[in-house]
């Protein structure tokens, strides 16, 4: 996983069937998204280099949005 980055695993209430956080509470649904453009070569290392480390590139790069938002927001 990429330095700085925190990633949150999710189990299955098999009960349930409903997915839930590492620490119980409910996970949040992604319901948006954003689209950008990048060069071919860098998101192709990207991608790779989150495989190797057992993670998704929309793993880290949410987690890199969190992290933004959180040193940034000033309200």
């Amino acid at each position: 996983m990429a330095a700085g980055s925190q990633r949150v695993s999710k189990t299955t209430d098999k009960d349930a069937g409903k997915s839930v956080g590492k620490d119980g509470g409910k996970a949040k649904k992604k319901d948006s998204q954003l689209i950008l453009r990048l060069d071919k070569a860098d998101r192709d290392t990207f991608v790779a280099l989150c495989k190797q480390m057992d993670t998704s590139a929309a793993r880290e790069i949410r987690g890199f949005i969190r992290s933004y938002v959180k040193k940034h927001d000033k309200g």
